[in-house]
């Protein structure tokens, strides 16, 4: 990515105008009218919008708004309903999560998906199923020859990870015995360890102290800027998503209603009213004082 990096209020810092002259070539992930429902709840309506290479980008809005099951029609887990999503401009509307994965898509979620009963190393191997060169008919032949000099190889990969989210003091433990924050990042190993290209995080900072928070804004900062990741992000952090976002979209009551820059997004009145809570202040400004009852 080019650009200066810019300081942001909270000290994180992201080339803030990257992304802004990049051309259509440059996209990486694209939604088109798209539209979701569960018998008759409407999730989604008509949502549309592109993502380019190198962004970090993220999804805004208030709760039940449709977040996460966007991000979940990117993944694969849900299939759209109506409308079509492509990455690399591939279509890949109809593929399953495990296809996806494949080609460049990984993920965190929401909840924590980790195997408890297993280390914080095994969980992060974990993650490199995708990239493993064995099959059902090299299988032999691959035990013979390659097995110990890939498995050290994909150790060495997961090792800088765990180096790089500043784990290495518990990555031969447990993964169901470390705090809350400590599995997030685990988890965040674990999507990372795919070597995606477009990487989805699903309330990242959910449940996290300030400084856990401010520990996860600083990974995912580096893991678009130094990984080179396409980064999309739900959060309901506010500072945080406008501190690090190239880009935001809004999203209420599964319609999207805004799309820009962190600092169009905040100036927009419907963001206000819908998200922010605001009420309009001009009205109020204007409304005719009470009246008085004269003695």
């Amino acid at each position: 990515m080019s650009g200066a990096p810019v300081a942001s209020p909270r000290g994180y810092a992201h080339p803030a105008d990257a992304t802004r002259a990049a051309s259509p070539s440059d996209t990486i992930f694209e939604a088109r009218g798209v539209s979701l429902r569960f018998g008759g709840v409407q999730a989604l309506t008509d949502v549309g919008f592109s993502i380019r290479k190198g962004e970090l980008f993220s999804i805004i809005g208030p709760n039940g708004a449709g977040k996460t099951s966007m991000v979940n029609c990117i993944s694969g887990r849900y299939r759209p309903t109506d409308g079509k999503v492509y990455f690399k401009g591939q279509d890949i509307t109809g593929m399953t999560p495990n296809h996806r994965a494949s080609l460049g898509i990984g993920r965190t979620f929401q909840n924590l998906a980790l195997f408890g009963h297993m280390t914080v190393l095994d969980n992060i191997m974990v993650g490199r199923h995708h990239l493993l060169k064995n099959n059902f008919f090299t299988g032999s032949l691959y035990w013979l020859t390659g097995a110990r000099k890939e498995e050290l190889a994909h150790r060495r990969e997961v090792e800088e990870i765990i180096d790089f989210l500043e784990i290495q003091h518990v990555r031969k433990a447990t993964a169901g015995t470390l705090s809350y924050g400590l599995r997030k990042r685990v988890e965040l190993a674990r999507a990372i360890a795919l070597k995606p290209d477009l990487i989805l995080l699903d309330e990242p900072m959910a449940g996290m102290n300030l400084e856990e928070k401010e520990d996860m804004a600083r990974y995912i900062v580096d893991l678009n800027e130094e990984f080179g990741m396409t980064v999309v992000m739900i959060e309901h952090d506010m500072g945080v998503v406008m501190d690090i976002s190239h880009r935001v979209i809004v999203l209420e009551f599964g319609k999207k209603i805004a799309e820009g820059t962190p600092e169009e997004v905040l100036a927009d009145p419907r963001v206000k009213r819908a998200y922010l809570g605001e009420d309009d202040e001009e009205d109020e400004a204007v409304a005719p004082p009470p009246k008085q009852e004269v003695a």
